[in-house]
């Protein structure tokens, strides 16, 4: 026991030794201080998507098919032409209701698709009007147009388009009076009315400057669709001794399949009209709407939802002389036909009308 304390006490002494020798002290630690950089919440910012443009929709009805190598197609043919012009479908899109002569189902088509809320609904034909100057007003916030005409009514949301015509039709009887060696050529007319009795005052015109020796038989048969009517009056034509025909709207295939039977020259407008018969079509003049519609869809698209016209015509490039290229028509003549077109162009020809 007396060893133990004698330890003990010896062991206290060198500490109090060392200490005051200034010794390692027992070791201790800074307190740590844990600073961390504040979280901020920050997202990645979301690329703002642009929005998709929506199309620009058209719809339109017509009296006839979409293939009837007249009056319908050829407002057909240009929306297709716009629509590969604007890029397809996603830029502008549109839809038909054809054979639509009936007007009270026309009238109807239209107001459905003023309802569904297309950007311009055409009615494509002069016997609509009235429909149209009554539907129209219902629809404030949508645009409509029709041809072939220059009245809009006075309503500002309908535009009004047209064609000259009778330019093309002039082109063609110089044309005719020109090839005719029989000095008769007949004219297969449907109503007398619009661009169908333009035309066949420019044809007369056309025969009349060239060679007024010429006699034109014209008969209008009282209708745009009776093919039979149409095949009837050509037939009554070539036994006259016409070895020329012309003729306008969606009937004239009828006319056509007879001056073929007859070996006959025809003369188309509104369409190009060759594939009826490569042997015996000698030019058509052929509408190009999209000239007056390009007009109509950049002022609605800028805020302009009618109250204007717009003819179609050589100048423009809404009427064009399309020659057949099967059909060896002789120089001379084509050269004549295409001063014709450029003196039309340039104001150096006036066609006169009665």
């Amino acid at each position: 026991m007396k060893k133990f304390a004698w330890l003990l006490t010896l062991v206290l002494a060198l500490s109090m030794i060392l200490t005051a020798c200034g010794g390692i002290a027992p070791a201790t630690e800074a307190p740590a201080v844990v600073t961390e950089a504040p979280v901020i919440a920050t997202e990645a910012p979301t690329a703002t998507e642009a929005p998709v443009a929506e199309p620009f929709r058209v719809a339109v009805i017509m009296p006839s098919a979409i293939n009837d190598l007249a009056f319908s197609q050829s407002m057909y043919d240009a929306l297709v032409r716009i629509q590969e012009e604007m890029g397809g479908p996603d830029a502008f899109e549109f839809v038909y209701s054809d054979g639509m002569f009936n007007v009270d189902d026309a009238a109807a088509a239209i107001r459905d698709y003023a309802t569904e809320g297309f950007d311009l609904v055409i009615a494509h034909g002069s016997q609509y009007g009235s429909s149209l100057q009554e539907i129209a007003p219902d629809f404030p916030e949508t645009s409509f147009a029709w041809g072939t005409t220059a009245e809009t009514f006075g309503v500002p949301n309908i535009f009004a388009y047209e064609a000259a015509s009778q330019e093309g039709g002039y082109v063609n009887g110089v044309l005719a009076a020109t090839l005719s060696t029989s000095k008769v050529i007949g004219v297969v007319g449907p109503i007398e009315v619009g661009d169908a009795k333009l035309y066949v005052e420019g044809f007369k015109a056309g025969v009349a400057a060239t060679n007024p020796d010429v006699k034109v038989n014209v008969n209008y048969i009282g209708s745009f669709s009776d093919v039979a009517l149409a095949s009837e009056a050509a037939t009554t034509h070539i036994a006259a001794g016409a070895d020329a025909l012309t003729g306008t709207a969606q009937m004239v295939v009828g006319a056509i399949g007879k001056a073929e039977e007859a070996n006959a020259l025809w003369f188309g407008t509104q369409s190009n009209q060759t594939s009826l018969a490569p042997a015996i079509v000698v030019a058509s003049q052929v509408y190009h709407w999209e000239v007056a519609l390009n007009e109509i869809i950049g002022l609605i698209q800028n805020g302009t939802l009618g109250g204007q016209s717009f003819k179609a015509d050589l100048a423009n490039g809404g009427e064009v002389i399309e020659f057949n290229p099967d059909y060896a028509l002789p120089d001379d003549a084509k050269a004549l036909a295409e001063s014709t077109i450029q003196g039309i162009i340039d104001g150096t020809i006036t066609i006169t009308l009665p």
